[in-house]
């Protein structure tokens, strides 16, 4: 049984968004971008609100300006099932689920059926 852990960025102020409501936050440095390389590789896949899905479908698509570090991060991230819990999409990308309806018995079937270390939600899920 998988354990479904909570994760989220956010700055020392609290804040997890800037004013015009998209991330804010500065691109992290080397080392700290290697940890969350580490750390997506660990978990047995990530369960994602839309918003935060439609931010991460960054890493999708390979970028000329990526350095290896980057590049590592989108390897890892792609090759991990994502699962995204949303009212309005009606398609998602590349090694992801759709998630619309009744999620309280999607997330209990998931968490029955995943082996590995941890799942990952982002907050914004609560609200699709």
């Amino acid at each position: 049984m998988a354990r479904l852990v909570f994760g989220m960025m956010q700055s020392l102020d609290g804040y997890v968004a800037g004013p015009p409501g998209g991330p804010e936050l500065p691109p992290p440095g080397p080392a700290l971008h290697q940890h969350f390389n580490d750390h997506v590789r660990g978990l047995a896949g990530c369960l994602y609100g839309r918003r935060l899905y439609e931010m991460m479908r960054y890493w999708d698509e390979d970028r000329p300006e990526w350095d290896a570090v980057a590049r590592d991060y989108a390897e890892a991230w792609r090759a991990r099932p994502k699962w995204v819990v949303s009212g309005s999409l009606t398609s998602v990308g590349p090694n992801a689920t759709l998630v619309s309806h009744d999620v309280e018995a999607f997330v209990r079937r998931l968490k029955a059926e995943v082996e590995g270390t941890s799942t990952w939600r982002d907050r914004s899920w609560r609200a699709a």
